[in-house]
């Protein structure tokens, strides 16, 4: 079984674009929604809406912040894979929970997911033109799948063992950021590899975190996006920098980048 989790706060519109967008998926799963006590009628549509799928609805009494939330989801889910996908995400190819599932049959592979990084610096930071995804428009994935050194959290997949043996999200880091770098390290340093699968997928993004209705002010969340990374730092200070290119590629990603103007 796999179980695909979503935590939503608000943005109904975009879980419901979310949900419309999975609709097909060839894989079967079942549903876990852990709702960050929205008032935009989120409950309501959870409570009557007909979905395809079996799902779970937990409702918080208050916004406990997305990374408790997707420790919640994965206490309530039953499946022995665990998919936590953003709700601002649109899939576009019914294959896409197959690919991830079997992505993690492939020798060494942990965690799964739609976007990631080949390269961190020292001070845990991306370095940008090593980012990969499957973005619609404007992939830039070579093949099925990449080994990366982090996988963002708009969606991971790892299996529910990988997940307990690292101690779940670690909630240490507060609301929102620096669960996915954490998560992406903790199953490397068990030996397992982390990877991007090729599967276009929308992300709709801004706005859910700083918009008018997001739960945390802009210069409050560029606070704690500061503290999760000094964070995340000072925690892999032993990993960092990271690299998972081969030679041959950090050459060739070295040239491409001298001969940019």
């Amino acid at each position: 079984m796999i179980s695909v989790v979503i935590p939503v706060y608000n943005q109904l519109a975009l879980t419901r674009a979310c949900l419309d967008s999975l609709r097909g998926t060839s894989e079967p799963f079942e549903l876990t929604i852990v709702d960050n006590a929205s008032t935009d009628g989120t409950a309501e549509f959870f409570r009557t809406a007909p979905l395809p799928v079996a799902r779970r609805y937990h409702r918080n009494a208050d916004n406990v912040g997305l990374i408790r939330a997707l420790n919640q989801g994965a206490a309530l889910a039953s499946g022995e894979v665990l998919c936590f996908l953003h709700n601002d995400t649109e899939m576009r190819d019914v294959r896409w929970l197959a690919r991830l599932r079997a992505a993690l049959d492939e020798p060494g592979v942990g965690l799964a997911g739609l976007y990631g990084v080949r390269r961190l610096r020292r001070d845990g930071r991306y370095v940008g033109r090593t980012i990969v995804h499957a973005l619609e428009g404007s992939a830039n994935l070579r093949g099925d799948l990449v080994e990366v050194a982090a996988v963002d959290g708009v969606c991971l997949t790892v299996r529910r063992a990988v997940l307990e043996a690292a101690g779940g999200f670690d909630e240490g880091y507060g609301f929102f950021h620096g669960y996915d770098r954490e998560l992406s390290f903790a199953v490397r340093e068990a030996g397992h590899r982390c990877v991007v699968v090729n599967t276009p997928f929308v992300h709709r993004g801004g706005g859910t975190r700083t918009g008018a209705d997001a739960p945390v002010k802009t210069a409050a969340d560029l606070a704690q996006r500061r503290a999760a990374l000094a964070r995340f730092a000072a925690r892999w200070r032993h990993r960092l920098p990271a690299d998972v290119r081969g030679a041959r590629e950090r050459v060739a990603d070295w040239l491409t980048a001298r001969a940019r103007p």
